[in-house]
């Protein structure tokens, strides 16, 4: 069914309606005015119902336009050297041994749009697939992702660095853990002199995570961390191996396997610091202060707060 052939049964239509309700019900359901339908219910009496057939229209001629035959050996020769542009396309068909054809590079131009050729990628995306083999659609892969049965099978720690605010003795950092089943979140501040945090702030989160769980009904079973020294030290996994949970690392340029707690940390930056920042930038001497306190779902909040 053609487009004209669809417009036709959509004219039909209107006239059926028309004839089973009101032209004013029949106009407003199918979205026409009521002097268009006047003026084809003129034409209808006069010549019947086929006159609502849309009238196929001309090619229109083109004085100018380039013959089908001269088109057919552009694009053949286009694709025979899909790394030439509209200039070299025309100074190489210019020649005696392929047939001394005057066409400018405008020309050649307009006549590989025309076909959707006018780019060296589409050229050489077109040789590309007639070269490649046939090959059957191969069914979508089903997205890879983590799966958890429980609370507590699997948590995903990681840390996240804040800044320098004002009152604060060393960077201020974001330590983070969620749970994979469940998606309850941790967020703790520390202030680590040195830069970096240590095992010892992992050590206290993972034994916080473990206390809350086992309160809830819920054990501690595994941890999965980056390749970070404060999640590779002994302390931490001194500190797992007395829970009895185990302690897994990502693989190196990997961080999407740990997107839990990503995704957690970009939440977090939208919704508390960057707002926070914004705030306190346009101030001549903000102060901000970073507070600790349990809510709900991310048990710990930070805010960033400007003095009065």
């Amino acid at each position: 069914m053609t487009n004209d052939d669809a417009l036709f049964g959509y004219r039909l239509q209107l006239f059926d309606l028309a004839a089973r309700s009101s032209v004013a019900e029949a106009c407003r359901t199918m979205g026409v005015n009521r002097s268009t339908y006047y003026y084809w219910k003129r034409q209808v009496d006069r010549h019947g119902l086929e006159v609502l057939r849309p009238r196929e229209r001309r090619r229109p001629a083109v004085p100018n336009q380039l013959p089908q035959m001269v088109e057919e050996r552009i694009l053949a020769f286009s694709i025979a050297h899909p790394g030439r542009g509209p200039r070299r396309l025309a100074a190489a068909l210019a020649l005696a041994q392929w047939g001394g054809l005057r066409v400018s590079a405008n020309g050649i131009w307009r006549c590989l749009r025309r076909h959707g050729l006018s780019t060296r990628t589409k050229r050489l995306a077109l040789v590309a697939g007639y070269r490649a083999p046939y090959e059957p659609p191969a069914k979508p892969r089903p997205e890879p992702h983590i799966e958890a049965e429980r609370p507590g099978e699997l948590v995903g720690m990681d840390c996240f660095y804040v800044g320098r605010l004002r009152g604060t003795e060393g960077a201020v950092w974001q330590l983070t853990a969620i749970d994979a089943a469940s998606s309850f979140a941790w967020a703790e501040l520390v202030t680590c002199r040195q830069g970096n945090p240590s095992g010892s702030e992992t050590s206290r989160l993972a034994g916080r995570v473990a206390r809350e769980l086992s309160a809830a009904g819920w054990r501690l079973e595994r941890v999965l961390c980056d390749n970070g020294q404060e999640f590779k030290s002994e302390r931490l996994a001194e500190t797992l191996a007395r829970l009895g949970a185990r302690r897994t690392h990502i693989r190196a340029g990997r961080p999407q396997t740990n997107g839990h707690v990503e995704a957690l940390h970009k939440t977090i930056l939208d919704e508390c610091w960057r707002p926070a920042f914004a705030r306190t930038s346009s101030r001549a001497s903000p102060a901000c202060a970073a507070t600790s306190t349990p809510t709900s779902p991310t048990t710990t909040s930070s805010a960033c707060t400007p003095a009065d």
